[in-house]
């Protein structure tokens, strides 16, 4: 029976043009500064964003939380969307690590807008929290894959600017945004005080992700990410697959967007399916007139392993591990379901 792993594309394996370049990585003490590959990659990462520097750490989790760390104090207030990974998916770090309250605000699919933002700006008041920062996400992972184009950040960034706040952009698939919009990454350096860039979703890493911001901040975050426990040593066979993934696995993600596309198609015409969010990037997501349980199983006995994000809702997540005949194959199953 064919396997096909749609849970997440964190779950994939280095290629053999990886595992080489990994293998073949000249590495030293990250904590000194003498990894040669790690500080490769962050210079390469800065470069491609128009950002000043970068600093290589285990996960987004991470990065995103010394991110926060850096743009606020305690008794701030950040701002993000309701499903933002930040606030649901990140242990509640945004109080335990920095001591900051979040305002949430519902956007459609976790896009927000400036006209959101604006009137959730706290005046200065000592009984409000400070507000200090935005953070978006982009792709939204609870959103379906769902995507900003660089328009609709431009005037988020405007607005934080002149009211004095920082924008950070939780980039988990950025490059997946990014290769749906044919928007420019240099432009986004123009936009956000900070960007975290995960490696090891869509690109294929197997670990790691980059936060970007300029020269000063990356030099305090090398102090948080110290405290975090973060500062690893050889890092550099990880920092090899980064810059593997970045020169070979950016265009190929389009491959996976279409992927994408024949499945959500697909899933369209199920009678078994309630109903199927837009499909985007890489995501597929599907409420289920069964409860998800249900379907879950059925696909597990055909080899299909995917995951619920609610009670009647399932995701499908494709990825460089996901070859055409195995799409073809789940399209028989979701068939005969």
């Amino acid at each position: 029976m064919m396997i096909v792993d749609l849970r997440s594309d964190t779950v994939t394996k280095p290629t053999p043009g990886m595992l080489e370049a990994m293998f073949n990585a000249k590495v030293g003490d990250d904590v000194f500064g003498e990894d040669e590959t790690i500080n490769e990659l962050e210079e390469k990462s800065a470069a491609i964003f128009g950002m000043e520097a970068g600093i290589f750490c285990p996960s987004g989790t991470m990065t995103n939380q010394i991110a926060i760390k850096c743009f606020t104090q305690p008794l701030d207030e950040l701002i993000a969307d309701q499903t933002a990974h930040v606030y649901r998916y990140e242990g509640g770090g945004i109080a335990f690590n920095s001591g900051v309250s979040t305002r949430l605000l519902n956007g459609y699919r976790g896009i927000i807008t400036a006209e959101m933002i604006e009137p959730e700006i706290n005046a200065e008041n000592i009984h409000y929290p400070h507000t200090s920062l935005v953070v978006l996400e982009n792709t939204v992972n609870k959103g379906g894959g769902s995507c900003y184009t660089i328009e609709q950040i431009k005037p988020i960034a405007e607005l934080c600017k002149n009211k004095g706040l920082k924008l950070h952009l939780d980039g988990a698939r950025i490059f997946n945004a990014l290769v749906h919009t044919g928007d420019k990454a240099a432009d986004y350096g123009k936009c956000f005080d900070g960007i975290s860039v995960c490696l090891s979703k869509g690109l294929g890493a197997p670990v790691g992700s980059v936060f970007l911001a300029d020269k000063e901040t990356i030099k305090y975050a090398r102090r948080i990410r110290k405290v975090f426990g973060g500062g690893m040593r050889q890092a550099g066979f990880l920092a090899a697959a980064g810059i593997y993934a970045l020169d070979h696995h950016v265009e190929r993600l389009k491959i996976d967007h279409t992927h994408a596309q024949i499945l959500a198609d697909e899933l369209g015409k199920c009678g078994w399916v309630a109903n199927v969010l837009p499909q985007e990037t890489n995501i597929v997501l599907f409420d289920t007139v069964e409860p998800a349980s249900i379907v879950l199983q059925k696909l597990e006995e055909k080899g299909i392993k995917a995951l619920s994000t609610d009670k009647h809702r399932i995701r499908f997540v494709l990825h460089l591990d996901v070859h055409p005949e195995q799409v073809e194959y789940v399209v028989s199953v979701l068939k005969n379901i």
